[in-house]
């Protein structure tokens, strides 16, 4: 099967009148059609670098990213690709209200129908924001909010959704119910993704394979496939298991070539 998307030996720098700084090196990586996929590795390596490419914000120096098979350079720049992208920070506009934010997308897309809104809708009866469908961002929590973004990323029914650490704002409590609930709609709607993390507990937890990322210049140190026999919905029972301390322990190992990270 053809994957849904492949990155080809993709290189990056940033420049500045100080000179060049290498971001990524050599990278290469395949997501497959309904695969959720974390990339992890330490801060500052590159991690939102490689989404910001796969996204079309950034051009990379070498390399080729293919989508669907076809080079991103191949499409026009005004070709809307089905990629949504939920980034850290929620960005809902505080004068608008759940609903209308949710549809934002739509608006911008020409994709307001009655289908759309009534998909929508339903999305937010699902993960319990219909209720608040009229209340502005200020009035919910944030763990709503983020579930109110994943929706408005939803609701242009994306293919492939990347995901920008997009839970790191939130305290550790609501973040493991935050991310077990995002991993689950993921699932339950069919949607490939892609996560990246700096944080090996939360790859190991949502992910069906789990890539690391070397300090900068960043390259794949290593690609593992993660089972588990526990529905995934239960992020702790899952972090007590024998089987997920076995994954931490050989992936830490090579996060960090048995040195601190910084």
């Amino acid at each position: 099967m053809q994957p849904i998307l492949s990155l080809q030996d993709i290189s990056y720098s940033y420049h500045n009148l100080k000179g060049e700084t290498p971001a990524l090196t050599h990278i290469n990586l395949q997501v497959s059609e309904g695969e959720f996929v974390a990339v992890a590795g330490p801060s500052g390596c590159g991690k939102s670098t490689l989404l910001s490419i796969i996204a079309r914000l950034l051009t990379p120096e070498e390399g080729n990213v293919l989508y669907r098979g076809l080079s991103l350079s191949d499409y026009c720049q005004d070709t809307v690709l089905k990629i949504g992208y939920m980034l850290q920070k929620d960005h809902l506009f505080e004068w608008r209200t759940i609903y209308q934010n949710v549809i934002l997308g739509l608006e911008l897309n020409h994709m307001v129908t009655k289908e759309n809104t009534d998909y929508v809708l339903k999305l937010l009866e699902d993960y319990g924001l219909y209720a608040f469908k009229d209340s502005k961002p200020s009035e919910l929590s944030g763990g709503m909010r983020q579930r109110a973004a994943l929706i408005r990323t939803m609701a242009v029914h994306p293919d492939l959704l990347l995901l920008d650490e997009p839970f790191s704002a939130l305290d550790f409590q609501t973040r493991l119910a935050v991310s077990a609930d995002i991993a689950s709609i993921i699932r339950k709607t069919g949607k490939t993704a892609l996560l990246i993390t700096h944080d090996l507990s939360e790859a190991i937890t949502l992910a069906d394979r789990v890539i690391v990322l070397s300090k900068r210049p960043a390259y794949v140190k290593c690609e593992m496939p993660i089972h588990y026999d526990l529905s995934r919905e239960d992020p702790l029972a899952i972090r007590s298991t024998k089987e997920y301390q076995d994954y931490f322990n050989q992936l830490w190992e090579v996060l960090t070539d048995g040195e601190p990270i910084y």
